[in-house]
């Protein structure tokens, strides 16, 4: 009987030692909210909910989230504002404001590069004519913009690479991927996904001319990318980029060595995000049109049974640390409520989910513990 009850202890021992807790922020766009959200294996709570913003009566729309690279805070792009953004700097300790630096119009995702210890944040700018936007690079110690590096139209998703030299963004509607390199802080080369022609394509030469941004004319009608990209997501080690083509419902894979498109993986409609596992082996996607969750196994070029969302609008994607589990952000419609669902990527399996604040969007995930 002793031996037993021992026995039994041990064992509880051991599962609660080798239990994981996850955490994720996840913003609420259209209730200028963040929730911090815990899963523990198997189930999805929300442990603190955020109020962001400073204008009560106006929704200032929390868009963009990240983490610093040493976990102790987390940074927030408002996008509404007259007339610019905000970045907001929040300790991970408290979830109390630290700092603000105003930013370009509608600031949306960023990140910090190991490699500088800057913020990189894309201004996606959908506001008047379409014209070439920028990437905003700020000081988080100071939160001081130091420069604003001019990239393509309506710039949107974009990450570091994981040795924090190069970042990489995309311009939606001149459907171009850009890199910009962290310690030169101008971009080194760009390639149209459209396949259209390049001029100055290497050092920066941005010549949007042929484009024919701003006003439409019979001569210059406003340009608009058939792939219409909407996230750009290097990979740790294998040397490629992976682009969501929205407009053409596939991701597109680009060869930084030849920086070329060398893959198209067909998915479902309206690829929206993607996030690659930290051991390189999966990429995960949302499919925004579908309301849906494709899952890459990138040694096969395969994708696993789509893993259909709780609710339709499927949004932002981030995995954890240990390449176990993709965080979703699915922003519902109308009055619906906000959703965090988690999946488990091995077995293409929802495994938990929790309702949130509505409009449910930028997604990052924290730390396990």
């Amino acid at each position: 009987m002793i031996k037993s009850l021992l026995l039994i202890a041990a064992l509880t021992f051991s599962f609660a030692a080798n239990a994981q807790n996850y955490y994720v922020y996840v913003t609420a766009e259209s209730e200028d909210e963040v929730a911090l959200i815990k899963f523990d294996g198997k189930n999805a709570t929300i442990e603190e909910t955020i109020q962001v913003g400073i204008w009560p009566a106006e929704i200032e729309g929390p868009h963009g989230i990240n983490i610093s690279p040493d976990g102790k805070y987390w940074y927030l792009s408002l996008a509404h504002g007259n007339p610019y953004g905000t970045l907001y700097k929040y300790s991970t300790e408290t979830n109390e404001v630290v700092n603000t630096v105003k930013l370009g119009l509608f600031p949306a995702s960023l990140q910090i590069s190991k490699a500088t210890g800057l913020l990189y944040c894309v201004n996606f700018d959908l506001h008047g004519d379409m014209l070439p936007s920028t990437v905003s690079v700020v000081d988080p110690e100071e939160m001081i913009e130091i420069d604003r590096i001019e990239t393509g139209v309506m710039p949107h998703g974009s990450r570091i690479s994981s040795d924090g030299m190069f970042h990489y963004s995309v311009g939606m509607m001149s459907g171009e991927l850009f890199e910009i390199s962290t310690t030169k802080l101008k971009v080194t080369r760009k390639l149209s996904l459209d396949g259209m022609e390049e001029d100055g394509a290497a050092m920066g030469g941005m010549d949007h001319s042929k484009m024919g941004h701003g006003m439409m004319t019979e001569a210059a009608p406003m340009y608009h990318s058939e792939v219409k990209p909407t996230w750009a997501m290097p990979h740790p080690t294998n040397g490629k980029v992976y682009v969501a083509g929205n407009g053409t419902d596939e991701v597109l894979e680009v060869d930084l060595e030849k920086w070329e498109i060398t893959n198209r993986f067909k998915t479902g409609k309206a690829p929206y995000n993607c996030d690659v596992s930290p051991d390189g082996r999966y990429l995960v996607v949302t499919y925004k049109g579908s309301g849906e969750t494709g899952i890459w196994d990138l040694e096969s070029n395969s994708e696993l049974p789509r893993v259909k969302n709780t609710r339709k609008v499927a949004h932002g994607v981030s995995i954890s640390s240990d390449s176990k589990y993709a965080f979703i952000s699915v922003e519902g419609i109308g009055g619906e409520p906000g959703t965090l669902d988690v999946i488990d990527i091995q077995k293409a399996e929802k495994v938990a989910s929790v309702d949130m604040g509505k409009q449910a969007g930028g997604i990052i995930f924290w730390k396990m513990e």
